[in-house]
């Protein structure tokens, strides 16, 4: 079973929220779901639910929109053609940097968990 997340939790994960009043900003997510055909959560109650799968394709679109600055329609032209599927560790592919800057992100992370948990586990010398 797969685990299922409201627009509200996505859109936190995938930063999509006012600074000034910190809510989520789904219209956002509701936009997308217009735009990408791929995009199709699950409506339990007249709720959005989106998988796992469904995250991290909406991850890859943020990235590619506002990182790699493509348009709307360059990513649903890449993301129709399924290019690059296979092709993350071709360095210019469009995906590699997707992953990279995922995977940047995770051991940044692990670090900082790593280097409380050396912090926490000195003792005091003073």
């Amino acid at each position: 079973m797969t685990k299922l997340m409201n627009i509200s939790a996505v859109s936190k994960i995938l930063k999509n929220v006012d600074n000034k009043t910190n809510k989520p900003l789904n219209y956002i997510l509701r936009y997308w779901e217009k735009e990408f055909k791929i995009i199709r959560p699950k409506k339990i109650n007249n709720r959005r639910y989106y998988s796992d799968k469904q995250i991290e394709i909406l991850k890859m679109i943020k990235f590619l929109l506002k990182s790699k600055g493509m348009t709307i329609s360059g990513v649903k032209n890449l993301l129709n053609q399924k290019i690059n599927d296979l092709d993350y560790t071709n360095t210019i592919s469009l995906k590699a940097g997707y992953y990279k800057d995922n995977l940047s992100t995770k051991s940044k992370k692990i670090l900082d968990k790593i280097n409380k948990i050396k912090a926490y586990g000195k003792k005091n010398t003073s």
